[in-house]
Parts: structure tokens; C-alpha cells; sequence
């Protein structure tokens, strides 16, 4: 089937739609002036703890405070000048002890603000490219789960091996399988470069230095989308075109063959896929099934609630259980692909029809499970409970669809 990543302005904003065949299967829209802190990497001061939750705010620019668990944030990396002799690392400035109200010390921003909440900073730094991450404060090598080819685990970890040291851990990511040890291994050298760029001149710094920029949002998808699920990278904006030309030359040099420039002057790109209104269906909160049954989507503060409705078809069915379990299979394929389509995360709570047979419902969760895995974002099927629901939890990266919309609809 031809897939391709289509990336065209919509306004003031970029808009990344993953397509297979005519099917829009994963979108997302960012700024074109891409003001984004996510993944950014400053050095902060801390401006005061608090202890009854064992938390400091630190101040990554001028009046910018952001949340630091104290608990989750063993290793911090300490500028030059706020550190005792004693507490210095041989390698760099990094600390086991506490902080102090003062101090300087290097952070990643690993959520935004939403609404009230302050953005959230963390030490545990990671450097994250197309096929491995770098992940300071965590020193394991890890290999994807969604790799099962239990040889191709071992291959990827003794490819990795002679980089781990006391003070990073590597992550290999899924778009490293069956990929030549080379590619993975330039990427990786990279990777550590800018690593210890950071760390090494980041600690003498003056305070909220940006040490690292997050690539804008449609390179993020680029680089974060399977390796061998995209045939082609297509854009009609001659900046994105030549901004997204420099990125693979430096960093995928391997797919630098698959982006064109889209220059029909006849249809536009966003006309040529729909893309408009694709994006309108893809929040409207009833979803039809080609068996006649229905999907009600509902997201709220907390989770996000999927409804499964017969609709249209039980009418004149003599074997209902069996309709039952047919429409129940076919929502499960379509709840996995409005998820990512939407972005929804958190926790997902489905309400498939109750079956009777305790087989149906093994095969039900067994087929739900088959298709999250197609997700590139980590999505876990959790459990049934007793009353028949469906729990599903999945990693936050960004704003669900939804917010992003009514972003681009308030400007």
C-alpha cells in the first residue's frame, strides 16, 4: 500500500498527515513559528523547594517557572560555579546530593504547561534520534518492545554495547530493527556529541541559556515514523521542502530519496488528499462502522470514554451473539485507528456490546491488542473489568487532535 507523510501549511500552521492509500491514518498540526519548550534543554535556576512534596520550581527564563520532582531526579547536572568540591563529578558536574535554592543545574522540558499546571522539567536529560536515544540518569540499554524478533534484540544490544559508560543509558528504538549496524552507529555517535556538547559546556553557561532546541514538529515526524513504513515525504512549501532537505542529508541520509516537492499548480496538496476535511471527521464524535454499528467518542478532563453501539445492525439478525462479537471485532479495528488518528491518551475506557461467550471476549481482547501494536506510540491493552469494560492506557506526546484544532481555529 503507498504510504506517505504529507506536510503542507495550513495557515500558520504545519499540518503532518501520515496517509496510507487514501486512508489518513495519523495527523498532527504544529506552529509555523514553532515557539514550542517541549524537549528543550536550558540551564536553570532553581528558585525555591518545597518539601512537604519534595519538589523545586526552577526558572528555565525570565519568569518562566517550571515543576522538578525531587524524587524522580537523582542525577542532576550542576552548573560550575554552584557545586561544592566534594560533589563534582570526575566527568562532568553531575551530583547525588540534593539542591538548593540557587543553584544552577541543566533541565529538559518534558511537558508543557497545560492550563494551571507549570511546565515540568527533569535532569534525567535524553537525546533522542531516529533509531536510538541517549538518556542521562538511566545507564541501562534498552531495545524497544515493540522489536519481538528475539535475535534482532540481541543484534541491536551487542551493536550498542561498547557505548555504555556510567553516566548514559541507550535506548534503542524501533526503527533500529534490521536496520546495517553503520547507519545505527553513526546516528549514535552523533547522539553522544551533542551529549557531551551539552553537558560538558552547558554547566558554564550563564543562567537560562538555551543548551538544545527541539527539532521543529514536522521534523519530529519525520523522524519519529517508522523507517520503512514511509514511501515518501511530500511537501508543496519550498522552506519546509529545503528545511526538511538539510535535516536528512544530516541526520537520514538513508531516506533523503524518498521527499518531493509537490509543485502541481492546478490542485493544491490540501485539496489533492482532503486534508480539511479529513481533519473535521476526525473529531466528530460518532464514527459509522460498514457493519451498520456505531462508535460514540467522548474525551473529558480525565480519560476518554468509546462507546460501541449495534446501530443498524442487529435489525432482522437471528444470531445475535454472533453479530455481536462480528461488530465488536470490527469496532476493535476501527477504536485502534480513531486513537492514534486522534492522539488520544491517558486512559481510554471502551464499552464494546456484552457477549456471552467468555471465547469471544478472549478473541476481542486479543484482536484489539493485534491492532494497537500498529501504533508507533506506546499503547497498552490493560484489562476487561467485571463489568465488561475495556481499560486502555497510552503514552502522552502531544495534544490530543481535538486541542489542536481549536488552536488553529482561535488564530
Amino acid at each position: 500500500m503507498d504510504q506517505k507523510l504529507i506536510i503542507t501549511r495550513q495557515g500558520d500552521k504545519i499540518v503532518s498527515a501520515f496517509f496510507k492509500g487514501r486512508d489518513m491514518v495519523q495527523v498532527s498540526i504544529n506552529d509555523s513559528k514553532d515557539d514550542t519548550i517541549l524537549g528543550n534543554i536550558y540551564l536553570g535556576k532553581v528558585k525555591n523547594i518545597v518539601k512537604n512534596i519534595n519538589a523545586a520550581f526552577i526558572e528555565i527564563a525570565d519568569g518562566r517557572i517550571c515543576y522538578y520532582s525531587m524524587d524522580e531526579n537523582k542525577h542532576p547536572i550542576m552548573a560550575e560555579g554552584t557545586q561544592t568540591g566534594a560533589e563534582k563529578s570526575k566527568e562532568a558536574g553531575i551530583k547525588e546530593a540534593g539542591i538548593r535554592a540557587g543553584d544552577e543545574l541543566i533541565v529538559q522540558v518534558i511537558k508543557e504547561d497545560v492550563k494551571t499546571k507549570a511546565p515540568v522539567v527533569s535532569s534525567n536529560i535524553n537525546l533522542t534520534g531516529k533509531y536510538v536515544a541517549l538518556t542521562h540518569g538511566k545507564t541501562i540499554i534498552g531495545v524497544s518492545s515493540k522489536i519481538e524478533d528475539d535475535h534482532e534484540r540481541h543484534r541491536l544490544k551487542s551493536i550498542v554495547a561498547p557505548y555504555k559508560n556510567k553516566e548514559y543509558g541507550i535506548i534503542i528504538r524501533t526503527n533500529a530493527a534490521f536496520m546495517p549496524d553503520d547507519i545505527i552507529i553513526n546516528e549514535l555517535e552523533m547522539l553522544k556529541d551533542s551529549y557531551e556538547s551539552i553537558i560538558r559546556y552547558g554547566v558554564h553557561k550563564s543562567p537560562f541559556s538555551l543548551l538544545y532546541g527541539t527539532p521543529p514538529g514536522y521534523i519530529c515526524d519525520i523522524r519519529d515514523g517508522y523507517a520503512g513504513q514511509v514511501d515518501e515525504f511530500v511537501t508543496d512549501d519550498r522552506k519546509l521542502y529545503e528545511n526538511i532537505k538539510d535535516y536528512l542529508e544530516h541526520h537520514q541520509a538513508e531516506d533523503i530519496g524518498k521527499l518531493r516537492l509537490y509543485e502541481d499548480p492546478l490542485i493544491s496538496l490540501n485539496s489533492l488528499y482532503g486534508i480539511r476535511e479529513k481533519l473535521i471527521d476526525a473529531v466528530k464524535p460518532m464514527v459509522w462502522l460498514k457493519s451498520g454499528g456505531t462508535l460514540v467518542i467522548q474525551p473529558t478532563e480525565a480519560l476518554t470514554v468509546i462507546d460501541v453501539n449495534t446501530g443498524k445492525a442487529v435489525s432482522g439478525r437471528k444470531k445475535v451473539q454472533d453479530t455481536f462479537l462480528k461488530i465488536n471485532l470490527e469496532a476493535a479495528k476501527e477504536i485502534a485507528k480513531q486513537i492514534r488518528l486522534r492522539n488520544l491518551s491517558g486512559i481510554i475506557i471502551i464499552d464494546f456490546i456484552d457477549m456471552d461467550s467468555d471465547k469471544s471476549n478472549r478473541l476481542l481482547m486479543e484482536e484489539l491488542s493485534n491492532h494497537l501494536k500498529e501504533d508507533p506510540i506506546k499503547a497498552n491493552l490493560v484489562d476487561m473489568t467485571a463489568l465488561g469494560l475495556v481499560e486502555v492506557t497510552r503514552k502522552k506526546v502531544r495534544k490530543p487532535l481535538h486541542e489542536q484544532l481549536a488552536d488553529m481555529e482561535k488564530e
